[in-house]
């Protein structure tokens, strides 16, 4: 089950080789750190503060480098076409968020026809160090701001997956002992408005991420989260290849040739079934689709591969056979 973030710590996966036997995925070991003032409170979470905290100045050069590469690659918006440009994004360096984003990156870009429109930003996905830049609050904030450059903002619609721990102030940017953020309703609304991102598919994977939903709704957002603003969701184990999401609606919903909510629809009575039968409260997946989405998602839609593809990875719900 998802606790609060300051009290996790990541398990590095197995190694493979002999090249990974040497690496260890980042782990979180030192308390969270003060990030507002005392007379702040809650409030200073709004504009979304971000920490970094000791890290190796090489590091961060090599991470730039790898997000300019990245978003200097991001292809032309279709004149003809409504494109999606999609953003996959593990806030978090525990193991399993990288997977999820990882796999949620490429089935997102299938599904929504966007090769060369897709941008991953994750941490090791256990075994090896990150090939990716890596997802943190300025790294989504400047892939948002290139693809506003590049899209057609009255034609085209933004792809959003996030997938980390989350609390009941936000989704929570945690790099081992260097990186620490919150990504609060707030300061993803200032974000979109300001780009003038208006046709957008959010799918936040995080507790509580219901919080999203008031804030960030509008006629032209279709928006899923993975449970209420008062709930934890589940399978967030570091070892785990997917949270209970995830797996629902990445990994097996939206794999296949039907219509958005109707996967919405899906994940969401597949996740009621495993909570069920593990016996834990419900997470309440939340779904809010604006009145003007059809407008813009039946072109989409109308270029799903018409052939499926099968899960990867070991099943959420594995975690409960190990007691997780």
């Amino acid at each position: 089950m998802r606790i609060a973030f300051a009290m996790l710590a990541a398990v590095a996966a197995l190694a493979t080789t002999p090249a990974a036997a040497q690496y260890r995925a980042p782990e979180h070991k030192a308390g969270w750190p003060g990030m507002v003032s005392g007379t702040d409170g809650i409030e200073g979470l709004d504009p979304g503060p971000e920490l970094q905290r000791g890290r190796s100045a090489r590091a961060m050069l090599a991470d730039s480098r790898k997000l300019n590469v990245a978003l200097n690659a991001l292809q032309p918006q279709r004149k003809t076409l409504v494109d999606a440009y999609v953003i996959s994004v593990a806030l978090d360096s525990d193991p399993v968020f990288g997977r999820e984003a990882r796999e949620a990156g490429k089935v997102l870009s299938r599904r929504f026809d966007a090769a060369g429109r897709t941008v991953v930003l994750a941490g090791s996905a256990g075994n090896l160090p990150s090939e990716l830049p890596n997802g943190s609050l300025t790294s989504l904030t400047l892939a948002l701001a290139r693809i506003a450059e590049v899209m057609d903002k009255e034609q085209d619609v933004l792809v959003l997956y996030t997938t980390s721990h989350g609390a009941q102030v936000g989704i929570a940017y945690h790099d081992g002992d260097e990186g620490f953020g919150i990504l609060s309703p707030k300061r993803l609304e200032t974000l979109l408005d300001e780009l003038g991102i208006k046709n957008r598919v959010l799918i936040l994977s995080a507790c509580y991420s219901g919080i999203f939903v008031g804030p960030l709704s509008s006629p032209d957002t279709a928006l899923f989260t993975a449970a209420s603003s008062d709930r934890t969701s589940f399978g967030c184990q570091a070892d785990n290849d997917w949270t209970f999401f995830g797996d629902a609606m990445i990994n097996h919903a939206l794999r296949k040739s039907q219509p958005l909510e109707k996967a919405s629809d899906e994940a969401r009575m597949m996740i009621g079934d495993w909570e069920s039968a593990a016996r834990v409260p419900p997470s309440n997946p939340q779904v809010s689709i604006g009145d003007h989405v059809a407008t813009w998602l039946t072109q989409l839609e109308a270029r799903i591969p018409k052939t499926d593809t099968p899960p990867v990875g070991r099943p959420a719900t594995d975690a409960l056979k190990r007691g997780g």
